[in-house]
C-alpha cells in the first residue's frame, strides 16, 4: 500500500516539476548560448575580434564558476521558489541587456554579469531533484531535465535564426531583437516561478497528505543510509575532486561544440548563419533529445552509471573528431549527431553520482563545487578551440583537440570508484532498513 502511494507521489511530482524545470532550462541555455547564432553579424556590427568573442563566450563562466556553491546554500536557506524565481528574473533582464552591448567592454561586462546571475540556477536544479525524487528515479528525471539543452538548441536554432532575420526592423540589427525577445521570455518565466513552484514535498499543493508522508519518509530513509556529511566534505573528499575533473572535461567538449556549431554547419553548407543553416544546425540536437531520453532511463534500469557514462562520452569524442575528418557534409553532420548525443546524455547520468555521496548542506555545496569545475571548462572551451585553430593554421585542429580531451575524460570516468555504482543498491538497503 505504502509503495503504491509513494509511486503515485513520484509520478505526480514528475508531471508537476519536470515541465517546469525543463522550460526554465531551455530559456537559461538559450540565453547563454544564443551568441553562437549572432556571432557573424554581431562581430561585423560591433567590430569584435575572434579573440574577444571567444573571451566573451567564456567569461560568462568566470562568475558562474565561483557563485554556484554559495548559490545552492542560499537556496537551501531561503527556499527554492524564492531563489530560483529571483535568479530567473535577473538573468532575463541581463540577457535583454545584451541587445545594447555594442562595444567590446559592454559585451564582456554583460556576459560576466549574466554568468553571475545564472550561477545559482543549474546547481539549484540538480539540488532540487535530491529534495523531491528518490535516488532510483534521479537518472531518468535528470535525463528529462537535460532535454532542455537539445530542445533549446533544436527550437532555439530556428527561433534565433528567424529573429536574426528581423535585421533593420525599427532601425535595429537582428541580433538586437534576438537578445531582447529571448531575455523578456526569461523575465516572464521568473514571475511564473513565484506562483508555480513549491519549496519541497512538505509544502506541495499538488500532493495529498498521504503522498507527502510517503515521499518525505522515503527521502528521509535515504538520507539516513548515507554517511553523515559535513559541509567541509563537499570540498575535501577526493571523489568530489575527481568528479569535478570529469565534469570540467565534459563541459569543455559541450561548449566547444555548442558555441561554434552554427558557424561549423554554415561552413559545411557553404552559406552564412541564418534561418536555413539554423534548421540544419538543429539536427544534432534532435538526435540528442532521443539520446537524452533513453540513455538515462537505461542507466536507471541497469544501475551501471559509471560504464554507461564512459561509453556515452566515448561516442561524443569520436563524433566530434569524426566531424573534422570526413569530407562529406552529410557524414560530418551525422558525426555531429553522435557528438551532441554523447555530450548531452552523459550529464544526467553523471549527476546522479554526487547525490549518492553527500547529503544536506554538504550535497548543496558539493553540487556547486563540482559545477565550478564545469564552469571553468565552459570558459576554457572557446579559448582552446580558437587557440588550436590558430596555432595549427587550420579549422579542424580545434575539433581534434576537443576530441583528445574528451577521450581523456572517458579514461577519467573509468577510473572513478565504483561506489556507489547503482541506485538499485540504495533501494535494496532501504528495504532492509524498513
Amino acid at each position: 500500500m505504502m509503495t503504491t502511494i509513494l509511486n503515485k507521489a513520484v509520478e505526480k511530482t514528475r508531471w508537476r516539476l519536470i515541465p517546469f524545470m525543463l522550460s526554465l532550462y531551455i530559456l537559461a541555455f538559450l540565453d547563454r548560448a544564443n551568441i553562437g547564432f549572432a556571432k557573424e553579424s554581431y562581430q561585423i556590427d560591433t567590430g569584435l575580434s575572434n579573440e574577444a568573442f571567444a573571451m566573451g563566450a567564456g567569461i560568462f563562466f568566470v562568475a558562474y564558476a565561483f557563485l554556484g556553491a554559495p548559490g545552492n546554500l542560499l537556496m537551501k536557506k531561503f527556499g527554492a521558489k524564492q531563489w530560483i524565481g529571483c535568479t530567473t528574473l535577473v538573468w532575463g533582464v541581463l540577457s535583454s541587456a545584451m541587445a545594447f552591448a555594442d562595444t567590446e567592454f559592454k559585451f564582456l561586462l554583460v556576459r560576466f554579469l549574466l554568468g553571475a546571475a545564472e550561477a545559482g540556477f543549474f546547481p539549484g536544479m540538480i539540488y532540487l531533484t535530491s529534495l523531491w525524487f528518490p535516488a532510483k528515479n534521479r537518472a531518468s528525471v535528470m535525463g528529462l531535465f537535460y532535454m532542455g539543452v537539445p530542445l533549446a538548441l533544436t527550437f532555439g536554432s530556428p527561433l534565433s535564426g528567424a529573429l536574426l532575420e528581423m535585421h533593420g526592423f525599427a532601425g535595429h540589427p537582428g541580433w538586437f531583437w534576438m537578445f531582447m525577445i529571448e531575455g523578456v521570455l526569461a523575465v516572464m518565466a521568473g514571475i511564473w516561478t513565484f506562483w508555480y513552484l513549491d519549496n519541497g514535498p512538505a509544502t506541495a499543493r499538488f500532493l495529498s497528505a498521504e503522498q507527502k508522508q510517503a515521499l518525505i519518509g522515503e527521502l528521509a530513509k535515504e538520507e539516513k543510509l548515507k554517511q553523515n556529511s559535513h559541509l567541509r566534505d563537499a570540498f575535501s573528499i577526493p571523489a568530489i575532486w575527481h568528479l569535478g575533473l570529469v565534469y570540467l572535461i565534459i563541459q569543455i567538449g559541450v561548449y566547444g561544440l555548442i558555441f561554434f556549431l552554427p558557424t561549423q554547419v554554415a561552413s559545411l553548407l557553404g552559406t552564412k548563419v541564418g534561418f536555413s543553416a539554423s534548421l540544419i544546425a538543429s539536427v544534432p540536437w534532435i538526435a540528442a533529445m532521443f539520446g537524452t531520453f533513453f540513455i538515462p532511463r537505461y542507466a536507471d534500469k541497469t544501475g551501471h552509471l559509471r560504464s554507461i557514462a564512459a561509453f556515452t562520452l566515448l561516442a561524443a569524442g569520436l563524433g566530434i573528431g569524426g566531424s573534422a575528418l570526413v569530407a562529406s557534409p552529410v557524414l560530418a553532420i551525422g558525426a555531429l549527431c553522435f557528438a551532441a548525443v554523447g555530450f548531452i546524455a552523459v550529464q544526467p547520468v553523471f549527476w546522479t553520482i554526487p547525490t549518492t555521496l553527500l547529503s544536506g548542506s554538504a550535497l548543496a555545496a558539493g553540487i556547486g563545487f563540482i559545477n565550478l569545475f564545469g564552469a571553468i571548462g565552459g570558459f576554457l572551451a572557446p579559448q582552446i578551440r580558437v587557440a588550436a585553430d590558430s596555432i595549427f593554421s587550420n579549422n579542424i585542429a580545434g575539433l581534434l583537440t576537443l576530441c583528445g580531451i574528451t577521450l581523456f575524460g572517458v579514461v577519467a570516468i573509468a577510473l572513478l570508484r565504483a561506489k556507489p555504482e547503482t541506485p538499485q543498491l540504495t533501494e535494496s538497503q532501504l528495504k532492509t532498513s524498513q
